[in-house]
């Protein structure tokens, strides 16, 4: 099963260049600084995935040009992940069909909280809303099928909440976690391709720092690595030099393929 992994986004909640600031990386004129809300694109087996809606899905789907939404998958229901769920919209218009969402019980609760609108709609008016059918799992679950696909659900901790990351055979997006539990890290090998969080050079209270997820990678043991959800500490050029070999910075537009 031949999978590609497209990066839409490989930046944190503010993106980057973040607005005001006049760093290093937010002045640089290297296009793999330049960072999108964190969110990736998977296609296989004729079907095209979307994981999380970020905040820069528009901008994103139409650089890409994603025609086409059979799923989309939540990590987590903070807003740089979720903020462009209404633009499925125009999906709906040209599939002319419902898009189903899979998200776990904090993503569900949250969703159905932040677009009642939505998920609990009255009397609409005007342009309409995204016709959308939200499912619930539990990352525990050892298989979450999503459109014939076998994917399998990794729970983790992104401070006191449980985000999700997911693996379909050899390739896992693991995004937003302090904490991988031994039980999840144990889902995780044998991967030939690992897309992992990544938010500064300081430890954080709800994010992998570097080292941290160096230690990680070097626990699991990937064949290749790429780290993301970066923030502008991180110079894409700088580090290229530096990263231990097989592990790079993701970048907005990166595609990786996994047989």
């Amino acid at each position: 099963m031949k999978t590609t992994l497209t990066v839409l986004g490989s930046g944190t909640s503010t993106g980057v260049p973040v607005i005001t600031c006049r760093c290093a990386v937010c002045t640089s004129k290297h296009p793999k600084n330049k960072r999108l809300r964190a969110s990736a694109w998977l296609q296989t087996e004729g079907k095209s995935i979307l994981i999380d809606t970020s905040t820069d899905l528009r901008q994103q789907a139409l650089k890409h040009r994603i025609d086409r939404i059979d799923a989309v998958l939540i990590t987590h229901p903070h807003a740089d992940h979720i903020s462009g769920l209404d633009e499925l919209r125009a999906w709906n218009f040209s599939q002319r069909s419902r898009i189903p969402i899979f998200g776990n019980e904090w993503s569900d609760r949250e969703l159905r909280q932040k677009f009642e609108y939505i998920f609990n709609p009255k009397a609409v008016e005007g342009g309409g809303i995204p016709l959308l059918d939200l499912h619930r799992f539990k990352a525990e679950d050892e298989r979450l099928e999503v459109c014939g696909l076998p994917f399998i659900p990794i729970p983790l901790w992104h401070g006191s909440q449980e985000c999700v990351a997911f693996r379909l055979g050899r390739l896992a997006y693991v995004t937003d976690c302090n904490i991988i539990p031994e039980t999840s890290l144990q889902r995780l090998e044998g991967l030939d391709a690992l897309v992992l969080d990544c938010l500064r050079l300081k430890p954080h209270g709800t994010h992998f720092h570097l080292e941290k997820a160096l230690e990680t990678i070097d626990r699991l043991k990937p064949r290749r690595a790429w780290l993301t959800h970066l923030g502008h500490e991180l110079d894409y050029l700088e580090w290229k030099k530096k990263l231990p070999k097989g592990v790079a910075f993701a970048y907005d537009g990166l595609k990786i393929t996994v047989n």
